[in-house]
């Protein structure tokens, strides 16, 4: 076993643990920080839940900045499917991306409200957004352009 002993003034001692405590305090709040950004961030979203209405929905959309149509221009109801095969990646994982888990509502059946955007960045007409609402719970989306050359891409404003 070895000892090691260092005699040290009472100020430089006092000055080091200041120091360091004041480092610590500079991690805390910078935790903090990032924790509340994140936090604030998240609640950003609009809630997906008790979005039953129509004018829940269109409110929905509003929150992410789209003005929409105020009545849906196609509704329909289907089931989603069991097993998914590859074709299915690419879409659930743009709903992954919202915080949506398409997945687990396989076999479930659900209704998809079709909306005209109004105020699309590009000025683009024609332009749509889709709800996927499952027991008045937003459970999808996503913003498209039906055209031939069109885009897909989720609810927030690009």
């Amino acid at each position: 076993m070895l000892i090691v002993t260092a005699k040290m003034p009472r100020r430089k001692l006092a000055l080091g643990v200041a120091a360091a405590a004041l480092l610590c305090c500079c991690a805390v709040a910078l935790n903090i920080g990032q924790g509340l950004a994140r936090e604030a961030s998240a609640s950003s979203l609009p809630d997906p839940k008790g979005v039953r209405s129509n004018q829940d929905r269109v409110d929905y959309l509003a929150a992410y900045g789209w003005q929409v149509s105020q009545t849906p221009i196609a509704t329909q109801e289907f089931i989603i499917p069991q097993e998914m095969d590859s074709s299915y990646d690419e879409y659930l994982s743009l709903q992954r991306e919202q915080g949506f888990q398409l997945e687990e509502l396989a076999g479930k059946r659900v209704k998809r409200y079709t909306y005209e955007v109004l105020n699309y960045p590009s000025g683009e007409a024609g332009v749509q957004a889709n709800l996927l609402i499952y027991r008045g719970r937003v459970v999808g989306g996503e913003v498209l352009s039906p055209q031939l050359d069109g885009f897909l891409h989720g609810l927030r404003m690009p």
